[in-house]
């Protein structure tokens, strides 16, 4: 067993022991998704960082859900969603933040001597393993339009 699925078995136990309901919610959640990934079939071995992507996927998702929440006059709904994403936030690394995504793409760019728009592939190949758990797909790829634009 994973050293963060531990993590997270012990986390539901204190959650439920402070009735702390959103944080249970969060946890009981990513459990689920651990054992829908266990139970799938494909053979992956379940680690720290397997858990890590499926708690990213999660919080997108909440993110998503709180927006269109919002969108829809539904505020109570989308502060449990948001709620929910920060305290799943705990399970994986700290994010960057733009201006540090920018940098490392700035120097990325540099690397491959991508210097116009079509060259963004070049880019986003070495972007997204570079920065797999530190910043968002969407937020890299918006950046790296940015610079070459």
């Amino acid at each position: 067993m994973a050293e963060l699925e531990q993590q997270i078995q012990k986390d539901i136990v204190e959650a439920m022991k402070a009735k702390d309901t959103v944080k249970l919610n969060a946890v009981r959640a990513i459990k689920s998704a651990i054992l829908l990934e266990k139970t799938s079939g494909n053979g992956t071995e379940i680690t720290d960082a397997v858990i890590q992507k499926l708690v990213q996927k999660l919080i997108k998702q909440r993110k998503e859900s709180a927006e269109m929440y919002t969108q829809g006059g539904r505020q109570e709904l989308a502060d449990n969603e948001l709620a929910e994403a920060k305290a799943m936030e705990c399970y994986i690394p700290k994010q960057l933040d733009e201006a540090e995504v920018e940098e490392i793409l700035k120097a990325i760019i540099a690397e491959v001597g991508a210097s116009k728009p079509s060259d963004m592939g070049k880019v986003m190949g070495v972007a997204t393993k570079k920065l797999a758990g530190q910043a968002e797909g969407k937020l890299i790829s918006t950046l790296v339009k940015k610079l070459l634009a």
